[in-house]
């Protein structure tokens, strides 16, 4: 008999990570529980980068993923705003590298065609649809929501992945 497996999705963000854990069984998907980490904006980048590592380790010892997610930098117009979120990312890969949780990455485009059906759909749409996959989420805000989101499109793309349980 197989059983569960615990998904972690991860949204990086330097002022916003959202976080969302699911567990997947065949095709069927469950709601265990999703939030944000959300440093101090005046605090300097270092500690705001630690505070991403220790809220997001906190999360894996919580919930004990069998395997992550995580969205993929997308290059922005401000390349400033590139080379942050890409270190906020950087503190989410090493935290779970240390964890020792096997990692899978997807474009914000795989996670809207795997989701809504449109890579092109926009925040609220994939919120719409979290929402109807994960019920027992209820109301969630629109940085969990993309990690919820995150965490169905690793589960949807298991066989694919090559990540194994």
């Amino acid at each position: 008999m197989k059983r569960a497996i615990r998904v972690l999705g991860v949204d990086p963000g330097l002022r916003i990570t959202g976080w969302g854990v699911i567990e997947t069984e065949g095709p069927r998907r469950r709601w265990i529980a999703h939030g944000t980490i959300s440093p101090a904006p005046a605090l300097p980048l270092a500690v705001r980068l630690g505070e991403i590592a220790l809220g997001l380790r906190e999360v894996i010892v919580t919930y004990a993923p069998d395997e992550a997610a995580v969205e993929e930098t997308f290059v922005n117009v401000n390349p400033r705003s590139t080379l942050l979120l890409g270190q906020a990312r950087g503190a989410v890969l090493a935290t779970l590298a240390t964890a020792q949780v096997p990692v899978v990455e997807f474009a914000a485009r795989k996670v809207k065609q795997s989701i809504v059906g449109a890579g092109s759909a926009d925040k609220s749409q994939v919120a719409f649809m979290v929402k109807r996959l994960l019920p027992l989420a209820g109301e969630v805000k629109a940085d969990a929501a993309d990690a919820l989101a995150i965490a169905l499109c690793g589960a949807h793309h298991r066989p694919v992945s090559g990540v194994r349980a």
